[in-house]
């Protein structure tokens, strides 16, 4: 009987501590001035988002990249046939002219793996319900 609780405790305390995801899911205020700070001079969140510089970003996730009609996007952006996952932009983020060569986004990247999440977390909640 103690060696099934001692097992069960284990396997509970590996799951836990081992398992969890290396970054958490982003802090979504943290997020928003960032976004605000680094990203919103070219970019538009929200109700009322159009293109300008930069395309507007809601519903971001599971968009293939060029695809928004109101936004005049490189050659290389609309080729990339990139679909935009946390993956896909989190690398993007990273290293815009890695990922997608040729991009016109002026922007060298971002290299804290936190800062990342959180614009991803905030860009989250612009996602359709």
């Amino acid at each position: 009987m103690m060696k099934t609780v001692a097992l069960a405790v284990a396997v509970v305390f590996n799951a836990v501590f081992f398992c969890a995801p290396a970054v958490a899911a982003g802090d979504v205020d943290a997020g928003a001035k960032l976004f605000t700070r680094i990203c919103g001079g070219c970019h538009q969140v929200g109700e009322s988002a159009r293109g300008g510089f930069g395309p507007q970003l809601n519903g971001i996730f599971g968009r293939t990249s060029g695809s928004v009609a109101d936004y005049q996007y490189s050659d290389a952006m609309k080729s990339a046939g990139i679909v935009w996952t946390r993956e896909t932009l989190t690398a993007y983020l990273e290293a815009p002219k890695k990922v997608v060569p040729g991009t016109r986004m002026i922007f060298w990247g971002l290299s804290d793996p936190e800062k990342i999440e959180d614009v991803l977390a905030y860009l989250q909640t612009f996602q359709p319900q």
